[in-house]
């Protein structure tokens, strides 16, 4: 399915356009979660209070349309699509890279990570309606299970990130920002957290992804209007 160009330079344009709406979006999501009372110690970090203070203020019309643990569950359902988007480009890439020993494990190791993170955001927020993520329903149970994948998700992302970032530095992979941005993944998520919410620790990824996925985009267009039925066949 992801083999002819076409598909590939879609899915090169999703993850571009994604990454920059996890970036955005995402940040409304992490003021909806300060707003929650699970989400308010959040603010006792100088670094997130720094900024989500004023945007608080700033966005309030986005962020009190309604109670705020609906709005929090709301804009998190932004993370599954973003996560997909940049789960399904490592994937293009790793195929048309067809990487061989050390490499290979790690991203066998990465794709993996990225759909079991992608399962979890879907379960932390599309299975939830109604706000009631702490009840005892149905909803808060989906919501306790998605957070038992979560938590090895997203520590597996950026372990796996990491070293395939590692990985494709030390084979020289050319454009070199997406293996720094894979390989610094764990500093870059440590740093984040202390500025926003847990969502965003896949921030580096989202742009690695989207950064390549845009340069598979721009290539294959061009390529594809030279021999519109060319199939990848490596």
């Amino acid at each position: 399915m992801l083999d002819s160009i076409r598909a590939q330079r879609r899915v090169g344009r999703f993850a571009w356009v994604m990454a920059w709406t996890g970036l955005i979006v995402g940040q409304l999501h992490a003021l909806a979660r300060f707003a929650t009372q699970d989400g308010k110690e959040d603010l006792e970090l100088p670094l997130t209070a720094v900024w989500a203070e004023p945007a608080t203020d700033l966005l309030q019309p986005l962020l009190g349309w309604a109670d705020a643990d609906i709005v929090y569950i709301t804009y998190g359902k932004i993370w599954f699509p973003v996560y997909l988007a940049f789960t399904l480009c490592a994937f293009v890439v790793y195929r048309r890279r067809q990487p061989t020993g050390i490499e290979k494990g790690a991203w066998w190791l990465s794709i993996a990570a990225y759909a079991m993170a992608s399962l979890a955001v879907f379960l932390d927020y599309w299975t939830q309606w109604t706000g009631d993520y702490n009840g005892a329903g149905i909803e808060g149970a989906l919501f306790m299970l998605g957070w038992y994948v979560t938590v090895p998700g997203l520590l597996l992302l950026v372990l796996g990130s990491s070293l395939l970032g590692i990985a494709l530095l030390v084979k020289r992979f050319r454009p070199v920002l997406p293996a720094i941005l894979l390989a610094l993944t764990f500093p870059i998520a440590v740093a984040v957290l202390q500025v926003t919410s847990l969502g965003s620790i896949a921030l580096p990824v989202m742009f690695a992804f989207g950064i390549l996925g845009r340069r598979i985009a721009r290539a294959d267009s061009a390529a594809e209007a030279e021999r519109p039925n060319t199939v990848l066949t490596r």
